[in-house]
């Protein structure tokens, strides 16, 4: 397994796939996603995109003590290939280059059922579930990158 900077197009098919399946394409297309500091990483296996995730430069409201902020968003994983490790690679991947553009927290607002991965890998879960349209229940978690 290889971790590499992808482009923001190489993202869209596996967020489709995975995170919107049911809704039109476009949705698998984020604001931001060309951003001059936003950065995006895919797993790879014998040399397929299988894993993939986005990293934006944005602060929320929520956790204003944090001067600079990135949000992940967008990680997706194809099913075959769940539970191998690749989203833990990747965002292993990003936290020195999150910590080298001077921010010291990740941000995200993970699915429910995805909350267990993210506590595993060091995120915390701050306020209420709360729901996003289409989607489905979230909770709004978080890295300090030291």
């Amino acid at each position: 397994m290889k971790v590499l900077r992808i482009t923001p197009g190489d993202t869209t098919e596996i967020r489709h796939q995975m995170l919107r399946a049911n809704r039109p394409r476009e949705e698998a297309i984020f604001e931001g996603d060309e951003g001059d500091q936003t950065f995006h990483l895919g797993g790879f296996v014998d040399n397929r995109l299988v894993s993939v995730a986005s990293f934006y430069f944005e602060k929320t409201p929520e956790l204003p003590e944090h001067e600079y902020q990135y949000r992940l968003r967008g990680m997706a994983t194809l099913t075959e290939f769940q539970g191998q490790g690749l989203s833990s690679a990747l965002l292993k991947m990003a936290f020195p280059i999150i910590k080298q553009n001077l921010c010291t927290l990740l941000w995200c607002n993970a699915r429910t059922t995805a909350a267990g991965f993210y506590q595993r890998v060091g995120f915390e879960k701050t306020g209420e579930v709360f729901e996003i349209p289409t989607v489905g229940p979230h909770n709004l978690m978080y890295k300090k990158i030291d």
